[in-house]
């Protein structure tokens, strides 16, 4: 993973910040933090981890993500928790190598990848789960006058 140039702020393996952080540089996470996250650039090792509600403009893990991500290009060789939001125009994911199979997997995760991510999740939830032709959506057939 390459790292931030110049200016970052660095919470180290061994450090948990719980709460609100806001940055103008990159911030490189070796630990963990839980909380609301706004900066131009994250970058979790895989010994870090990150949990809450993150706006950002790039995101590069090997480690662990859990939460709500809004970010321009998101960029993952690490693991993602179930309900997890990820809302990316960009989204480039690393294989992870298993023995000789190669996988990537996604649990309960939610995805909006594209050039408009929306942040109404609900209602495309809800588009999702109507689909045309199901017996809940036609008429009810009398009975006996079946074909």
């Amino acid at each position: 993973m390459d790292g931030p140039k110049g200016k970052q702020t660095v919470v180290e393996e061994g450090t948990h910040f719980r709460g609100s952080l806001t940055s103008t540089c990159p911030i490189v996470v070796n630990g963990r933090i839980e909380g609301d996250i706004d900066t131009p650039g994250l970058f979790v090792s895989s010994t870090g981890s990150v949990k809450g509600r993150v706006k950002v403009g790039e995101v590069q893990s090997q480690g662990e993500l859990e939460g709500e991500f809004d970010a321009e290009s998101v960029r993952l060789a690490g693991r993602i928790k179930d309900k997890t939001v990820l809302r990316a125009k960009v989204l480039e994911v690393q294989l992870a190598t298993e023995g000789s199979k190669m996988q990537v997997i996604f649990g309960e995760t939610e995805l909006a990848i594209g050039e408009t991510p929306t942040d109404d999740l609900e209602a495309q939830r809800a588009k999702r789960s109507k689909k045309p032709g199901r017996p809940s959506d036609a008429p009810p057939i009398p009975e006996g006058t079946g074909g």
